[in-house]
């Protein structure tokens, strides 16, 4: 168990609506932050992955095509309403044999203490401003990602500044993360870490 983080020490922001869920899947969106190539660059065929904050599918949708037959994708959602319309978008699309969906908790995953350890690959993209105890987070998130395993992190610079970006990396750190690559993700900033 760890201690909760000194309340000054982050800040939660809102949660994005599911009421406004169309804006974060659309054919602009797939320009801009190229869902493809990000699966094509982290995630292999075969693979368990974790889609943390997975909204309407937006990246689930391509992971769960390069994982292929053989992988699985868990898309996590705090809300009920994303993952029905990740469910009914891409049931429609023939994906969803190869995706789990999972609604998470405000203050933790939830996922079941079996998966610690099986997944390769753990992506928390445009979330994590969001979750009000992100050093449990990382925590939970280390705990599922085998030894070697990927965790890539991002946010929007517009809703997180670099101070508080960096304090969520020293987070995942922390949690047992190496920082291994530091790039823009379009404009927003993002970190690719190994699990030690």
């Amino acid at each position: 168990m760890t201690s909760r983080p000194d309340p000054g020490s982050h800040h939660q922001h809102e949660v994005f609506s599911a009421s406004r869920a169309a804006h974060l899947d659309t054919r602009l969106r797939r320009f801009l932050y190229r869902p493809d190539r990000l699966a094509e660059r982290y995630v292999k065929p075969g693979e368990r992955v974790l889609d943390f904050g997975c909204g309407p599918g937006f990246f689930t949708r391509e992971f769960a095509k390069r994982v292929g037959e053989r992988g699985q994708v868990f898309s996590v959602d705090l809300q009920e309403e994303m993952l029905e319309i990740l469910r009914g978008k891409l049931g429609a699309e023939g994906l969803l044999s190869r995706i789990r969906t999972h609604r998470c908790m405000p203050d933790s995953l939830n996922l079941p203490r079996e998966l610690n350890g099986t997944f390769d690959a753990a992506f928390t993209i445009f979330v994590v401003h969001e979750v009000p105890d992100p050093e449990k987070l990382f925590h939970e998130i280390a705990a599922l990602v085998r030894p070697g395993g990927t965790l890539f992190f991002s946010e929007p610079p517009i809703i997180v500044n670099g101070s508080e970006f960096r304090r969520k990396v020293a987070l995942a750190e922390k949690a047992g993360f190496r920082q291994i690559e530091r790039r823009l993700f379009f404009v927003n900033r993002a970190v690719v870490m190994k699990k030690e």
